[in-house]
């Protein structure tokens, strides 16, 4: 679990790796975007059926977790939906979870998100700066994304956030529709409500934030039960897997984000269930307990030996145990049991460039071109590239990944830079060439910025100023 965005972006110091915890895990008070192949996976698994069915292309829904343990989500445009880990944990099946999702989707689905028509004064400054957060996360800049969802209550009143009622019922239908369509009960999202019914008397500085947004009513809770228990799936019970994937997903974010103290008092060594073996082995990796972390991964992976994440977390282990030559065979393992994965290719990447081989470079780049090809927008893994190139000498490439990096985390004037100076060291015509001025225009700058600045480097070179390398 990384805690960064898919397109995190982190403008200056060391490089933050990316993978299951390749940085120290952040405190559980702290908001921001984070990475977990498996959970991701296993929500989309959930949610994909449940997105056709609606309407909705799978792969264009952003699902991001955020970290943060208030018991909130939200949709916005660009169909992006946030699930804060504090939502996560307070859901009691794998039905309750993917209930919620179905009626963010829906809202998505019927373009909630615009929120025409706003109520009050303060509705419009408000959502558009929660807009603004959500989509600075998800365009690589999850702190000041944090900033400004944590502080849009400042440019207008919570109460004015509370969507039209006809609009919550509209994706509580939605979302109940495409579960039955999808062969799934709805009783999850009634029952997940229900749970916090009470809310609806709190005033809004005691209530959730999300039953701020989404308000609560007897009359809607009740209007969507019976609408559930019509559905002739509605006493469909959730599959035994997914109930063991529920547990794990609870089981991780708990372990990754809690006191490692904390894990061990709530997963005792009596309780021999896989989520409770794996959150212990993660407790004592985030102790420091090495040994008896790896040993607990080693038994794991005797009982699952193609589990890829569990590969990953030794891997991972010795990594941070500054153990790089070691970790590399566990993150190959990984990324053989599950090649489409960018993240655990940029774990092996990491991995490699960490052992200070050179011998070892090629790989490396080789590994972080195919992460992102399948994640063009994953900025850790250009960073790394461009890390991989610098160290092999090949400073075009260097500074085109860079430029790669900064385009995806949608910070037009950092790529145009160095677009322009990978412009300058690469072959004229060749594709790194094109693609360096794809990234310029793209980026916004036009013919006449170019060359300004042109002018401007060769006024430079024959005054005898030789412009700062990138």
């Amino acid at each position: 679990m990384n805690w960064l965005s898919r397109k995190a972006f982190q403008a200056s110091g060391a490089i933050a790796a990316v993978g299951l915890v390749l940085t120290a895990a952040a405190p559980a008070s702290a908001q921001s975007a984070i990475r977990d192949t498996e959970i991701e996976g296993i929500i989309h698994e959930w949610s994909a059926p449940v997105f056709t069915a609606m309407g909705l292309e799978p792969s264009e829904v952003e699902i991001l977790l955020i970290n943060d343990s208030e018991l909130n989500a939200f949709a916005t445009r660009g169909r992006i939906m946030g699930l804060n880990t504090g939502l996560i944990l307070k859901t009691r099946s794998s039905n309750e979870l993917l209930g919620v999702i179905a009626h963010e989707a829906g809202h998505i689905r019927n373009r909630h998100t615009l929120r025409d028509g706003a109520q009050g004064a303060g509705m419009q400054p408000m959502l558009m700066t929660m807009a603004l957060g959500a989509l600075a996360i998800a365009a690589g800049a999850p702190q000041a994304g944090a900033v400004l969802l944590g502080n849009s209550q400042y440019f207008g009143t919570l109460s004015a956030l509370r969507y039209m009622t006809h609009q919550e019922g509209e994706a509580d239908n939605t979302g109940a529709r495409a579960l039955e369509a999808a062969g799934l009960s709805g009783r999850g999202l009634v029952s997940f409500f229900e749970n916090f019914r009470s809310q609806e008397v709190f005033s809004d500085a005691r209530r959730f934030p999300y039953f701020r947004s989404h308000p609560l009513s007897s009359v809607r809770i009740e209007n969507l039960r019976r609408f559930v228990a019509e559905q002739s799936n509605y006493n469909q019970a959730e599959s035994p897997e997914r109930i063991a994937q529920h547990a794990l997903i609870l089981a991780k974010i708990h372990a990754f984000m809690d006191n490692p103290n904390q894990t061990l008092r709530d997963f005792p060594e009596a309780d021999a269930s896989l989520p409770a073996r794996y959150a212990r082995a993660i407790a004592w990796y985030r102790d420091g307990q090495t040994d008896r972390a790896l040993d607990a991964v080693e038994d794991l992976m005797v009982e699952q030996p193609g589990n890829p994440y569990f590969w990953e977390l030794k891997g991972q282990i010795l990594l941070e145990e500054g153990r790089p030559a070691e970790a590399i065979g566990a993150h190959q393992r990984s990324v053989e049991l599950m090649p489409d994965a960018a993240l655990l290719r940029i774990n092996l990447a990491h991995a490699l460039i960490e052992t200070r081989d050179n011998a070892r470079l090629d790989e490396a780049v080789e590994q972080l071109k195919r992460a992102t090809v399948l994640e063009h927008d994953n900025t850790m893994g250009w960073r790394l590239l461009s890390q991989a190139y610098g160290s092999q000498g090949n400073e075009g490439a260097a500074r085109l990944a860079s430029a790669e990096m900064y385009f995806a985390a949608g910070a037009g004037t950092q790529a145009t830079q160095f677009a322009l100076r990978a412009r300058d060291m690469l072959e004229p015509g060749t594709a790194e060439w094109t693609r360096a001025m794809d990234i310029v225009f793209a980026s916004g700058a036009t013919q006449k910025d170019v060359d300004d600045v042109d002018r401007r480097n060769s006024r430079r070179d024959r005054g005898g100023v030789i412009p700062a390398a990138g």
